[in-house]
């Protein structure tokens, strides 16, 4: 038998830090004589409530998870989360429906950033802080099940969190406790940084801890509808565009540079890959506006870096509407909107470092063609790629495309077009934020989208977020037979 009590103690505890996180709103709202204070002493009571219910039903239950039990929890506490993170947006002055709200919810905590708000620049403060702390506690919560969980899962690539070049780092992983509170402070350092860089560039005290919290989560919730570009400052994009892409580098190696090895985020293939991979794009952009939309040179390089940077780290941050820079740049950060950051970050979509894996095993193979009796492995960090990792890599490019399709016709079912579906299943699955298309583009949200629709778009965010295999395995018949 399956004991799932372990499963529910640490919902429990997961959910009894979601309950506390709403009195934060809570006192904001109240400072500012708003009512919704009391919806979010409500929640927070309902959400405590069930927590201690979880709590002390299973107390004394928790030992050692087993991967079945690992699965489990993953996948249910990213479903329990967003049920009651939603309940401030289901009850305040704002007037969303459940699937409205758990949608904004869901966003929030995978990072997306998509939003069915309206109305942004005056909603009630207590409303745009808890969308902050949700992308917040998002991004941390998945750099933490990052290490901890999914390479205990065998999760799609996650074992490369185990093949680093020194004797020492075979320790990283396992000292769980050690490593987790180490990046809980980076995480926090970075933030604090953050909000003293907008705080000292323009932005209110109040705007600059909301966005550095979706910056450093590449969240990408902003306080108003016009996100970055509500600001319009090049010193406001340059502090955004450098936290993102800080944010979107491996934590882990942030870690090893701490314990004394500053080259590792330099050495590391995917970081160099990121980093190339950016610097193409944004070239490629800034000559487009240059040369067909008469941009100015530093002009062009500003959109294009924000902008970019914002879709290439799924923050969803957007400076300017690109899609009015024409078809060919659309096209652009659609592909952009596959890649991802780092593994080991807040980021989502594919990652780079599968790119690189990919990449590799595409040269190892065209090498071994022109030399048949030779051995030529993949390699990653100058170190053969384990048979285990490129299966995984391999699964998940197809299962990413096939599962990409499946939702695409299944949002088309619900009455949407194509171009709203298909960008916004690959910004839903890349939790990404903005999609294509007068509905959900840089300059629209979610708000006018089916309610059926919205909860597909839910499921895929939550689907991306996992990395794939760690719901879908949940359906094998295997699994449950133990």
């Amino acid at each position: 038998m399956l004991d799932l009590r372990p499963v529910l103690y640490i919902n429990g505890l997961i959910l009894a830090v979601l309950g506390v996180g709403m009195t934060v709103p809570a006192l904001i709202d109240y400072s500012f004589a708003n009512p919704d204070w009391q919806v979010f002493m409500a929640a927070s009571a309902t959400s405590l409530f069930v927590a201690g219910a979880l709590i002390f039903a299973n107390r004394g239950a928790y030992d050692r998870l087993t991967t079945r039990q690992a699965f489990i929890l993953t996948v249910s506490a990213w479903l329990i989360l967003p049920t009651f993170g939603a309940l401030p947006f289901a009850y305040s002055a704002l007037q969303v429906d459940y699937a409205g709200a758990y949608f904004e919810a869901m966003s929030g905590l995978t990072t997306t950033g998509a939003t069915v708000l309206v109305g942004l620049d005056t909603a009630p403060p207590g409303i745009l802080m808890w969308r902050a702390i949700l992308n917040w506690l998002g991004g941390v919560g998945i750099i933490a099940m990052a290490i901890a969980v999914l390479p205990m899962l065998q999760i799609a690539g996650y074992q490369l969190f185990r093949m680093e070049s020194s004797d020492n780092s075979e320790k990283i992983v396992p000292r769980v406790s050690q490593l987790a509170g180490i990046i809980l402070m980076v995480y926090v350092g970075i933030t604090i940084v953050c909000i003293i860089a907008y705080d000292a560039s323009g932005m209110t005290f109040f705007e600059a801890v909301a966005h550095a919290f979706a910056t450093v989560a590449t969240g990408g919730f902003s306080t108003s509808d016009a996100s970055f570009g509500h600001f319009n400052s090049p010193l406001l994009d340059f502090w955004a565009t450098l936290f993102m892409a800080l944010s979107a580098l491996p934590y882990t190696l942030y870690f090893q540079a701490i314990r004394g090895r500053p080259l590792s985020l330099i050495k590391d293939d995917q970081v160099r890959l990121f980093f190339m991979v950016l610097a193409g794009l944004i070239g490629i952009a800034s000559l487009w506006l240059v040369l067909f939309k008469d941009y100015a040179p530093l002009t062009a390089l500003r959109y294009a870096s924000f902008n970019l940077v914002s879709v290439v780290t799924t923050t969803g941050f957007v400076s300017t509407d690109y899609q009015t820079w024409g078809a060919f740049a659309a096209g652009l950060f659609f592909f952009a909107t596959f890649l991802g950051g780092c593994s080991g970050s807040s980021t989502g979509a594919i990652k780079m470092f599968r790119f690189r894996v990919l990449f590799s095993m595409a040269y190892a193979q065209a090498r071994k063609l022109l030399q048949p009796s030779s051995v030529l492995p993949a390699r990653y960090n100058g170190r053969p790629v384990p048979t285990t990792v490129m299966g995984s890599v391999a699964s998940f490019f197809f299962l990413y495309v096939v599962v990409f399709l499946i939702f695409t016709i299944a949002c088309l079912a619900t009455g949407v077009d194509l171009i709203t579906a298909a960008s916004g299943v690959a910004q839903a699955m890349g939790n990404v934020g903005p999609g294509l298309g007068d509905i959900i583009g840089p300059a629209g949200n979610c708000q006018s989208l089916p309610a059926s629709t919205k909860w597909l778009f839910s499921l895929a965010m939550l689907v991306g977020r996992l990395e794939l295999l760690t719901v879908l395995v949940l359906f094998t018949p295997g699994f449950w037979r133990g």
